[in-house]
């Protein structure tokens, strides 16, 4: 199974490098489509994930135009505030694409209206704007590794017994 996490336009380092960090435990490779609101050197960005850095698969893109045309025929799900659907009632593909907008505005309004039916939110409170974006993408990359059984993550690194 392949996760993969695309941040579109992502603004806020210590977001994306939280984000990172999910990737790097769970496997999922990490799409950055430009504009970006940092440096990818920026210090708060590799706090947040520093000592996972390495071990991430991370992909960027000039432009959402770029993304795009080289992932045309890939199953792409939008994370929305304004999606009709929850993420839960989605059984994701073996191969899935994750997409989340910018911490500011969420995705482009022409990127949801163009694919209504792979565009899903994350159910809250009504008059709230939105859910951190490092949280969005952490319950959505464990939905989708609780619907494959959580293949491919380890389990031997769970304790057997505690002392207390």
């Amino acid at each position: 199974m392949a996760i993969n996490i695309v941040l579109h336009c992502p603004e806020i380092p210590q977001n994306t490098g939280n984000i990172a960090r999910t990737c790097a435990a769970t496997g999922a490779r990490l799409h950055l489509i430009k504009p970006l609101g940092f440096k990818i050197d920026n210090a708060k960005l590799k706090r947040a994930g520093l000592d996972y850095w390495d071990k991430l698969d991370i992909t960027y893109y000039e432009n959402d135009a770029e993304f795009f045309a080289l992932h045309e025929r890939d199953r792409i799900y939008y994370f929305s505030t304004k999606a009709p659907r929850s993420y839960t009632a989605v059984s994701y593909e073996e191969d899935v694409y994750l997409m989340f907008g910018c911490e500011t505005r969420g995705l482009p309004e022409e990127i949801l209206q163009q694919n209504p039916d792979t565009c899903v939110r994350i159910p809250m409170r009504d008059r709230l704007r939105s859910l951190n974006l490092s949280n969005s993408v952490a319950i959505a990359v464990y939905e989708v590794l609780r619907q494959s059984d959580f293949d491919g993550l380890r389990e031997d690194g769970v304790p057997t017994s505690f002392e207390w």
